[in-house]
């Protein structure tokens, strides 16, 4: 599982012109699964995003989590992020798991930062969506369960 994640000041998500999630500070989090991913991948990365330092205290050392700062989750699923470029000139994305596969693990992820007591957004899981963001930083991280 590949999550990339964005410090946003503010961020929203439409789908055919309708906002369907929206937060103010925060981050935003693009979410890829792949076909070996497991409960157990969603729950680690939902731990490590719920307590990565990347806010800055008072002295502007990054040094606290999105709980620290009150900050909210807009959660993206992003098959793309397993699209493979080495060849051709069209992405490859038989790396991303199938929809059946990746649902259930994208919602697992979403229940465990609520459950970390973080307010959580989302788009829509398969849907073509639109998504504004104003990066905070701009402080941008990829982080993997594997």
């Amino acid at each position: 599982m590949k999550v990339v994640l964005q410090r946003a000041k503010q961020a929203q998500v439409t789908v055919e012109g309708e906002t369907v999630g929206a937060i103010d500070h925060g981050l935003v989090l693009l979410i890829g699964i792949t076909h070996g991913d497991t409960e157990e991948d969603a729950r680690y990365l939902a731990e490590k995003i719920a307590h990565l330092r990347i806010f800055e205290d008072e002295g502007g050392k990054m040094n606290q989590s999105v709980k620290d700062v009150g900050g909210a989750i807009l959660s993206i699923s992003q098959f793309t992020l397993y699209g493979d470029c080495r060849k051709g000139r069209r992405p490859n994305f038989m790396e991303a798991a199938k929809p059946e596969h990746a649902e259930p693990l994208y919602e697992t992820l979403n229940s465990h930062l609520e459950q970390l007591g973080l307010h959580v957004e989302t788009g829509r899981f398969g849907a073509m969506m639109d998504v504004q963001l104003i990066n905070d930083g701009p402080v941008t991280l990829l982080v993997e369960s594997k």
